[in-house]
């Protein structure tokens, strides 16, 4: 059984930085594409970011040039690097492994999910 498990919310001030992270049991990491998606109260679930199984990345023009994305297969772990965060970002942030398809990524396998709250 597939389990992903996410760390790194939090609370910090606009313009901070945060770091999750995402670890994967079970043996489908490496042949997996990973993303992650965010949820904010009376909001639709925005995906903003994936990464490939090749290290291929795209995010949410809403974080471009502020989030990065990372995966490194041989711990079966990803990351979402969160720099210069503004209140919007407040979400609940989830990873997901998937694939992607014609009609671009979809997500097979759900974290449950770690509040990051950007406030003064």
């Amino acid at each position: 059984q597939v389990q992903l498990v996410e760390s790194g919310g939090g609370l910090v001030q606009p313009g901070g930085s945060l770091r999750l992270s995402c670890a994967a049991s079970g043996s489908i990491f490496s042949i997996n594409a990973m993303g992650w998606y965010r949820q904010a109260p009376g909001k639709q679930r925005e995906l903003v970011a994936t990464i490939s199984t090749g290290g291929n990345t795209n995010y949410a023009d809403s974080v471009k040039g502020r989030f990065t994305v990372s995966r490194d297969n041989a711990q079966n772990t990803g990351n979402l690097q969160m720099n210069g965060l503004i209140p919007e970002d407040t979400a609940v942030y989830y990873c997901t492994m998937g694939r992607f398809g014609l009609r671009g990524y979809a997500a097979n396998y759900w974290g449950q999910g770690t509040q990051v709250t950007v406030s003064s």
